[in-house]
């Protein structure tokens, strides 16, 4: 089965092709750049470096969010739009377990965090053993509130993540010796991740298959709120 996976829910632009559980491909940059304009131009390129053609591929799999509304936007949009004219299968993974993934053979719990801005981060908290493993669910929370409920655990916690330097004095402030942050290669979720997480992952409905945000836009949350004065 030849998988197609498509992440651009951060700065992070991921493509990756893979035949089975094997990676045939894999293209990554970490720059702030326009995904809008990028992702396509890096998929064409992707297909013809490892001689595979559209009409080859089976399942479309792409990261769902959470993150930047406009880059998970780009990536669903993009998915559903190649599964629907492919006629193949599409299915949804978490952003945050895309980034969890990287933490394999971790002995302890794995923390994927991007910063949500005002001392808030979209987090989650796992472990990988022979597959990854939801702990806590993704959410929402300010940093302090996270740390307090983490705290009660009793191992160790990798902290992942190309955000995690901005909050790491509270980190340590908070978890001392039990926090531990991974190296910098590890930082970049890795699109052959969500490959092989969603190689078996519940098929989605193209039709009605959205983003998953964890929170309203700006926008959204401004009107909804003059709505209801």
């Amino acid at each position: 089965m030849k998988v197609l996976a498509i992440d651009t829910s951060n700065y992070t632009l991921g493509v990756s092709l893979l035949d089975g559980e094997a990676v045939v491909g894999e293209y990554i940059t970490n720059i702030k750049k326009n995904h809008a304009v990028r992702l396509m131009p890096s998929i064409e390129m992707l297909l013809q470096q490892c001689d595979v053609k559209a009409k080859d591929l089976n399942k479309i799999v792409v990261a769902q969010g959470p993150g930047s509304y406009t880059g998970v936007r780009i990536g669903v949009t993009t998915a559903k739009t190649l599964a629907w004219s492919l006629q193949i299968p599409l299915s949804g993974v978490s952003s945050l377990a895309v980034l969890a993934a990287n933490g394999r053979g971790f002995e302890g719990y794995i923390c994927p965090l991007f910063d949500a801005r005002r001392q808030q981060v979209f987090t989650g908290l796992y472990t990988y053993g022979q597959t990854l493993e939801t702990v806590k669910q993704d959410r929402l929370m300010l940093i302090q509130d996270w740390l307090t409920a983490i705290q009660e655990t009793d191992k160790r916690v990798l902290f992942i993540g190309n955000d995690v330097d901005i909050h790491r004095g509270t980190i340590q402030a908070a978890l001392g010796d039990r926090a531990v942050f991974a190296g910098s290669t590890l930082h970049n979720p890795r699109p052959s991740e969500l490959g092989l997480l969603g190689l078996h992952a519940e098929e989605a409905d193209v039709h009605t298959f959205v983003p998953n945000y964890l929170r309203l836009a700006e926008a959204e949350a401004t009107w909804l709120a003059n709505q209801n004065k």
